[in-house]
């Protein structure tokens, strides 16, 4: 018997339904983020459950699915008329409803997601969830609960507001034929060997396959799945001729200017040093330069008065101030845990910034979103926040504009591929040194500070997270001072 989750991942790819029914061990761990996002559907899912209050909850068994049907049949029998994570076990599949709500003598099915919208993979869950329960009851509807991202907190949430119902009882009608015949085709999938299918955009689309590690051992690195900004199903067509590696990739084959550098630059392990645009961009900055970055985290649940769901809440920034005679200074700041942190960041920023001089960013199109949504929430700063705004320059510019590139940039131009590769093996700028090592432990690690209750581990996290930004401007502040001493060679 397959699961709902099962059925779904066999959609998405067979051999990945095979391997997790006959060879587990090869999966891949959840990453940190994959587990943040597993307690974000959680704690959706439960407040989704006041939409229908009064109901019972069905605990999960993974030891005893037969009997967490067996308990839901009986509510059902009693009368009972709301069920949380209701249980069933028919037509070959093994289903939990989030919420079952009896509708006169009909039911009505809801399913929550912590999405804003509903994907095309939600309607396929809807529609086994349809097949197996149509089997015992009847049912009226289903629809999907996820989260409305135009509602802002103002005092206590508000639940009703918080989400939007999606009825997609049409959608599942009609997929109802052509559910059991996949599920009968991969029950019997499953009993025989392993399925030979290629890599392709399945491994990624809807999700990461937790197999893809096992999937991928034979592509080495550097591969054609590399090359800057070309699109997916190029690569794989690529794949499918036999190219996989650089100097496989033929003369006819058309590549983008970075992509020829990207190749001609491992293959020939020759860095690219163009001094002409390395100057063009210094030329554009202006002492003092205030190297910064912020750090955010997103909410599913909004937990303060103006906030809305998912919107990016700054928490912490990080800025290296340059003189013009190369004396350096650094300011930061990091939000407390308990409280909204935008409005005493902004004041904080405002004054820390001199009224002269360039801002400089690693990708500005993030801190300057992050500057633009601060402005409109707190407009007693907009003025200041807006002047900031406008006085900032890329430090990505020189390096898309091929103004440098080395081979061990791999066809990327992200600081944390540019920094080791500029300066290899300086304990300084190791990222692999800290405890938190990219933006995304950041978000999650500070989006979940508030729930520790021990003070001591607060701390310790604060001083990572303070350690992690400061790496993050000190890193640009290197950056930019060996791009100097390039164009002066």
């Amino acid at each position: 018997m397959l699961s709902k989750s099962q059925f779904i991942r066999g959609l998405q790819c067979y051999k990945s339904l095979w391997l997790y029914k006959n060879k587990p061990s090869l999966r891949s761990k959840l990453t940190a983020q994959e587990d943040a996002l597993f307690e974000t559907g959680n704690q959706v899912g439960d407040l989704a459950c006041q939409l229908f209050p009064h109901g019972i909850e069905i605990e999960f068994d993974p030891t005893n699915f037969s009997g967490m049907a067996q308990q839901t049949m009986v509510l059902i029998s009693r009368g009972q008329e709301v069920i949380y994570e209701a249980t069933f076990q028919q037509k070959g599949i093994f289903v939990m409803a989030d919420i079952l709500v009896k509708n006169g003598d009909k039911w009505d099915v809801y399913e929550v997601k912590a999405s804003t919208e509903v994907k095309g993979y939600h309607k396929n869950d809807a529609a086994v969830q349809w097949y197996a329960l149509s089997e015992v009851l009847d049912l009226n509807s289903i629809s999907i609960i996820h989260v409305n991202n135009q509602y802002e907190r103002q005092g206590s949430l508000d639940i009703h507001q918080l989400f939007h119902i999606e009825n997609i009882t049409d959608i599942v009608e009609a997929k109802q034929t052509e559910v059991p015949i996949r599920l009968q085709a991969m029950e019997q999938m499953i009993l025989e060997e392993e399925p030979e299918i290629e890599i392709g955009p399945q491994c990624s689309d809807p999700h990461d396959c937790d197999f893809k590690a096992h999937c991928w051992k034979d592509i080495s690195s550097p591969s054609v799945f590399d090359l800057y900004r070309m699109r997916a199903d190029k690569k794989f067509e690529l794949y499918r001729q036999g190219i996989t590696t650089y100097d496989q990739i033929p003369a006819s084959q058309k590549l983008s200017d970075v992509q020829q550098v990207q190749v001609e630059s491992y293959l020939n392990q020759k860095t690219l040093v163009d001094k002409s645009i390395i100057q063009s961009f210094i030329d554009t900055v202006q002492y003092p330069i205030h190297f910064f970055d912020f750090e955010t985290f997103q909410d599913a649940v909004p937990r303060f008065d103006g906030q809305k769901s998912y919107v990016l809440m700054p928490f912490q920034y990080s800025l290296h101030i340059q003189h013009t005679d190369g004396t350096v200074e650094h300011k930061e700041y990091l939000g407390d845990e308990h409280t909204d942190p935008r409005q005493a960041l902004a004041e904080q920023m405002v004054n820390d910034i001199l009224s002269h001089g360039s801002l400089m960013a690693y990708n500005q199109s993030f801190e300057k979103r992050v500057i633009r949504e601060l402005a409109q929430s707190f407009p007693q700063y907009k003025t200041e926040l807006m002047q900031i705004h406008d006085r900032f320059v890329d430090l990505l510019d020189p390096f898309r504009a091929l103004g440098y590139y080395h081979p061990d940039f791999n066809g990327s131009f992200s600081i944390k591929s540019v920094l080791p590769a500029m300066f290899p093996n300086d304990p300084e700028l190791d990222y692999k040194k800290l405890d938190i090592q990219h933006g995304g432990m950041a978000m999650d690690t500070f989006a979940n500070l508030h729930r520790l209750k021990e003070p001591s581990q607060r701390d310790k996290i604060r001083q990572d997270l303070l350690a992690y930004c400061h790496l993050d401007t000190l890193a640009m502040v290197r950056i930019y001072e060996k791009l100097i001493s390039f164009s002066q060679e």
